[in-house]
């Protein structure tokens, strides 16, 4: 379990540059050949984990739990296995809000809007690594969870839509439209386009 020390702007955080940077330092915790983790340690936020590759799928969920390189939890395995059986080389688990909980319902009320940019320049640099960004959407219902997060998903939209993102989902889409969970999908699922900007208007 992972339950919030506190709100993250009682942090000094990390930026993404200073994570990626520090990701992509040996280290004796891990295998950076195999693995993105940024940070690279164990803490109140993340803002990558996932495999390295030249064509990864771009897994988008709300927020972080407790899995690192190694020692993935059901969720990130489920992430990995869609990935492969659709043909991507690695996956890269990313959130809309960058904060660890291993329940949502003990995410931060307010958004941190460092801890947000900061997020998003993750995000920006995942895309930037295929020609042909693919994101999919798998946050399932609990973007209700807190009012500022459609708005992150927004502003994560207008990243996708300077570098070409094309956006997926898996499985069936629930009644209000969000899309499925990664969790409890057929190993074999297939992706489908997802339209984000039309979801977004209804949200």
């Amino acid at each position: 379990m992972h339950i919030p020390k506190g709100t993250t702007a009682e942090l000094e955080l990390v930026t993404f540059q200073q994570a990626l940077a520090a990701a992509n330092t040996p280290t004796d915790a891990y295998d950076i050949g195999k693995w993105l983790y940024a940070p690279n340690f164990y803490s109140e936020y993340r803002y990558i984990l996932g495999t390295r590759g030249k064509n990864p799928l771009i897994c988008i969920g709300i927020n972080p739990s407790t899995a690192q390189p190694g020692d993935l939890d059901n969720t990130l395995k489920s992430v990995e296995r869609i990935a492969l059986g659709n043909g991507f080389d690695s996956f890269i688990m990313f959130n809309v809000y960058a904060q660890r909980a291993t329940d949502p319902d003990a995410m931060e009320q307010q958004c941190n809007m460092a801890l947000h940019r900061e997020n998003l320049e993750a995000f920006r640099y995942v895309l930037s690594i295929s020609d042909s960004p693919a994101v999919w959407a798998a946050w399932g219902t609990i973007i209700e969870k807190r009012e500022y997060l459609p708005q992150c998903l927004r502003d994560m939209l207008c990243v996708g839509e300077e570098l070409g993102a094309a956006w997926y989902c898996a499985g069936k889409v629930s009644k209000k439209g969000h899309p499925h969970h990664p969790l409890y999908l057929r190993k074999d699922e297939k992706l489908k386009p997802f339209d984000v900007k039309g979801y977004l208007e209804l949200l």
